[in-house]
């Protein structure tokens, strides 16, 4: 178990030192002879009121912040500053620092993380490279793909999936970071080659407090890269800048609007695909919206600083297409209806959506949005989810996200509440989300586009903590049918 403790500060270790460790864990109902419990404090319980739990269960090593009142003889109790981190430097040692074996990138920011990570690895494969995949959507060793429960999972299992690339034989992996992540130390003991920053807006507020604690959780994970590490930052946002202020990585910049290390103009957003000129070269990409045209310039600047040669990038990029849920197209055969399906779920996601498709709709097209707002979650965004999906549509139907422990007719009450007065004849609020979306697609006139945002490429719908199959882009098509017939 030394080996294990090398990286971490120690306050008190009482019991066995020699123990031979198999396993790590942090829940307690896992826990067996030669495993290791972590008792972390997380932000609805206390891994230290289960130790008692662990140790029943034979756990052969505590790892806490404070020393239960007994302590078991046979049982080592190792008391650190911070269980999670030293959770993460322990994981790290136990799977051999697989995060040192790999050309590791990590992407944050609020929104597009997820396409960022999930395009840069989708293009290193095209280069030839082995790459792993660590995303909101899936993870993936290769071309296999493990389901995600997290955006970054805990370190243990992140460190096991590392671990996992590594034996595969991948050379590189692609990572989102979220802000929870870095606060609760889940990537402090990873070794990462170059770090992505995409925008920050509102959200998460629930669970950092402020505006400030959130962006200096996404800082965090910039002021940790090493100095042989890049950070490439987006010189368009406001505080793109203000992540590099305090980092020894090497500093780089994308732009669509100013001077910056990779420099890209919009030549054309359309229904068809972006022409972007980039680095002085005109390209044609398959993705759409000005949101995406920054997802490609961090994808384009990431690849360059890695080593790739930026005209074989640019050609391999210019055929990709975007992370599923992700302003996914599904079609109506017959009524020529446009349905998308994208994962927008923050203010500024949904207003960049309905930006898209207003910069590609023809006049005589209608958009109908059905949106909603997931429960336990900041709620101070609703009421301007509800006005913007109004400033961006013809008509609006509030429903059901993942309301999970809350009240989804109060969590709609808080987003009527964003509706002004006359708005109001354009709004319906059906909490029925299969309903709500058989409403739009009922307003839905040929050659009109419907958005449903919010839950993208999840397959389900989490109420009470029971999470049931739902998938809007199933029951979107199933709508289409149902009413085309």
């Amino acid at each position: 178990m030394f080996a294990l403790l090398a990286d971490v500060t120690v306050t008190s270790q009482h019991g066995p030192t020699d123990v031979p460790v198999q396993a790590l864990t942090l829940d307690s109902r896992q826990a067996a002879p030669g495993f290791v419990f972590f008792a972390l404090r997380g932000a609805a319980t206390d891994g230290h009121l289960f130790v008692p739990k662990a140790v029943e269960q034979g756990a052969s090593v505590i790892i806490c912040e404070d020393l239960p009142a007994e302590l078991q003889s046979g049982t080592a109790y190792v008391q650190v500053p911070d269980s999670g981190e030293a959770m993460a430097h322990m994981a790290a040692a136990f799977y051999g620092h697989p995060s040192r074996n790999l050309q590791l990138i990590g992407v944050t920011g609020t929104n597009g993380k997820t396409t960022c990570a999930t395009l840069l690895h989708k293009l290193l494969r095209e280069l030839g490279y082995h790459t792993g995949l660590l995303s909101t959507v899936q993870n993936q060793i290769d071309e296999q793909v493990i389901p995600a429960t997290h955006t970054t999972p805990d370190a243990i299992r992140l460190n096991e999936l590392l671990a996992r690339m590594v034996e595969a034989g991948c050379t590189h992996a692609c990572m989102e970071v979220s802000s929870h992540a870095v606060v609760q130390h889940r990537v402090t003991a990873l070794r990462f080659v170059g770090g992505i920053f995409t925008n920050l807006t509102h959200d998460h507020l629930d669970y950092h407090g402020t505006f400030d604690n959130y962006l200096k959780a996404k800082k965090g994970f910039f002021d940790r890269l090493p100095k042989s590490a890049f950070a490439l930052t987006n010189a368009d946002d406001k505080r793109g800048i203000v992540m590099l202020q305090n980092t020894a990585a090497r500093r780089e910049t994308y732009s669509l609007r100013s001077a910056a290390t990779f420099r890209g103009k919009l030549l054309e957003n359309a229904v068809h695909g972006l022409h972007l000129e980039v680095d002085g070269q005109e390209v044609q990409f398959r993705l759409i919206g000005v949101f995406n045209a920054y997802n490609l310039l961090a994808v384009y600047g990431a690849a360059v600083l890695l080593g790739e040669e930026p005209q074989e990038v640019l050609t391999i990029l210019s055929g990709l297409l975007s992370a599923p849920g992700r302003f996914e197209p599904v079609l109506s055969a017959h009524t020529h209806v446009t349905g998308i399906i994208d994962y927008a779920h923050t203010p500024d996601a949904l207003e960049n959506v309905l930006n898209t498709i207003a910069d590609i709709r023809q006049p005589s097209q209608q958009v109908i949005t059905v949106v909603g707002c997931g429960g336990n979650r900041d709620g101070g965004k609703r009421p301007i989810m509800a006005n913007l999906a109004c400033q961006g549509s013809d008509q609006v139907v509030l429903t059901s996200d993942n309301p999970r422990f809350e009240d989804p007719l109060e969590i709609l009450r808080q987003m009527q509440a964003g509706v002004k007065a006359q708005d109001l004849p354009r709004v319906e609020t059906i909490p029925d989300r299969r309903e709500a979306i058989r409403r739009a697609v009922e307003l839905a006139g040929p050659n009109d586009i419907v958005l449903v945002a919010g839950k993208g490429h999840e397959t389900y719908q989490e109420v009470q903590g029971v999470r049931a199959e739902f998938d809007d882009k199933q029951v979107l098509r199933e709508m289409f049918e149902l009413l085309e017939k």
